[in-house]
């Protein structure tokens, strides 16, 4: 769908580059530390503004979520009770990141919808605003929203902004379906590591991610991912889905590492961004 009154928006991924369980709440949530490190990749969301003030989700693009658990139609829905306006929207979702990656399709749909509308629909609320409705969504809308790299502490809202290195990353999906209710829930997670420190991170310290050695028990497409990526460099998991990546400092090392893969298996390579293509596109309008 194109035209003049539609407007083209990225959505992009992330990866969890460490992700560690420190505690619990006492309303129950997990205290969590990690850093997000967003991608040049993602899913487009296609948007226009209605005039009758109805939300309508276009397209097939993610059919086995209803329209009404869509994280995307959601977002329009909140933002517009919130800011008590009689618009609505169009959204079509052209879906590229896989679901229960890990790799933050849901949460980056719903942030671009909540960063998209807020300027279509000329409202201009302040990010920390968005970001506030975004974590009635899921704890990782809020990255996306404010749209830089950080240090995540809490249930991963707690952002502190962390300038990283340019990267490139060859990506894989098992085509497991985690279903992070469920992990939170094993037994053999490890639910109380010590905290770690933005030092231990920068120094190199291995910092693993927890939901890392119950999924390779659990899953042997996971198990197998490790070991296909193992032998072309250090594999790791990201968030609590079972998108598995490895580091590489350039496009070229990138490109050999993905080409080393065993035939089957899902993989590509994406750039590491220093800024999210979400707010360098809102830079443009």
């Amino acid at each position: 769908m194109s035209g003049a009154d539609w407007s083209v928006w990225p959505a992009p991924a992330k990866l969890n580059l460490f992700l560690r369980i420190t505690g619990r709440r006492a309303d129950g949530y997990h205290q969590l530390q990690t850093v997000f490190r967003l991608l040049e990749w993602g899913d487009t969301l296609r948007l226009r503004v209605r005039g009758d003030g109805q939300i309508h989700r276009h397209g097939e693009s993610a059919p086995a979520v209803a329209a009404h658990r869509d994280l995307a139609v959601r977002a329009a829905e909140i933002l517009k009770k919130h800011a008590k306006i009689s618009e609505g929207a169009d959204i079509v979702l052209e879906k590229r990141i896989p679901v229960g990656g890990g790799f933050g399709g849901g949460s980056s749909n719903a942030a671009t919808v909540l960063v998209a509308l807020n300027h279509l629909w000329g409202l201009d609320l302040p990010v920390d605003e968005l970001a506030e409705l975004g974590l009635r969504l899921g704890a990782d809308v809020p990255v996306f929203v404010r749209g830089e790299n950080a240090w995540a502490e809490g249930v991963g809202e707690e952002l502190t902004p962390m300038a990283l290195p340019p990267a490139w990353y060859v990506l894989v999906a098992p085509g497991v379906h985690a279903a992070t209710a469920e992990l939170f829930q094993a037994p053999e997670l490890t639910r109380d590591s010590p905290p770690a420190t933005m030092s231990d991170f920068v120094s190199g310290v291995p910092l693993g991610n927890a939901f890392e050695p119950v999924l390779r028990r659990r899953e042997p497409a996971v198990e197998a991912a490790f070991a296909a990526l193992s032998r072309i460099g250090t594999p790791r998991l990201t968030g609590s889905g079972s998108g598995c990546f490895v580091e590489f400092v350039d496009r070229d090392a990138a490109e050999a590492g993905l080409a080393a893969l065993p035939p089957g298996l899902q993989g590509w390579i994406a750039r590491g961004a220093t800024e999210s293509p979400l707010h360098r596109a809102l830079g443009t309008r």
